[in-house]
């Protein structure tokens, strides 16, 4: 790896840290030593980046601090437009409004030639949105529900078509690859329960809010699945 790329990796790792970073960390994140990475720190504050933080204690970027804008590589942008896509072909209105927006902002700041590059390259990728709302019904409302932690009551018919009234408290999306699915805490069951989104006949948000705690979360339920399934976004 050249180092102009190590410095850029180095960089996103600082800027996506809430604490600082050891160098031991950093290092073993970019398969380096340690004392590459005290160069690269270095480097980086001579360049007019501002880095605080002392060997053995730590690093991190000051609050506020901007950084120069991040370049995309090649497969980095395949993967960031194709994700786009499957949004807009899988996603609620509100979600699908806000991948254009972002697609148009990557767009915006790419030469000329790349964008055409990648267009074409783009062309050999489908996402169709066949019957997208009758899979994403309720889905604004229950994201409202979920970063807010408020109780939410639903009508539902499960696969025999028995229909019931739940009030759960909603703690996170699965996409399966064609099936949106809720989980929650159900409070007739008092325990997970899954619901697709598309047997779900009516979502109502509530009053009442909620707490989650080490054995009622969305990350305990993920867990549940086995190693190796993370719900963290930096991961």
């Amino acid at each position: 790896m050249r180092k102009s790329e190590r410095l850029l990796q180095l960089l996103v790792l600082l800027r996506g840290r809430r604490r600082a970073s050891t160098a031991n960390e950093l290092a073993n994140r970019l398969q380096v030593s340690e004392r590459t990475i005290y160069r690269d720190i270095q480097s980086l504050l001579l360049s007019g980046v501002d880095i605080v933080g002392e060997a053995g204690v730590g690093y991190c970027l000051q609050p506020g601090s901007g950084i120069p804008p991040l370049m995309f590589n090649e497969k980095e942008l395949e993967a960031l437009v194709l994700g786009i896509r499957l949004v807009k072909g899988w996603a609620d209105d509100e979600l699908c409004a806000a991948a254009s927006t972002a697609q148009d902002k990557i767009r915006a700041v790419l030469p000329p030639q790349t964008q055409q590059a990648h267009e074409h390259k783009l062309t050999k990728y489908l996402v169709p949105d066949y019957n997208r709302q009758a899979h994403v019904k309720f889905s604004e409302v229950i994201r409202s529900s979920i970063d807010s932690t408020t109780i939410l009551e639903i009508e539902y018919s499960d696969e025999k078509n028995n229909a019931s009234t739940r009030t759960i408290k909603p703690l996170g999306l699965m996409f399966w690859g064609a099936k949106w699915t809720l989980v929650g805490w159900c409070q007739l069951r008092d325990d997970y329960r899954v619901f697709r989104l598309d047997r779900i006949a009516d979502a109502k948000l509530t009053e009442k809010s909620f707490n989650t705690s080490p054995s009622c979360s969305f990350e305990h339920y993920v867990q549940q699945f086995g190693p190796g399934i993370s719900t963290g976004f930096w991961d």
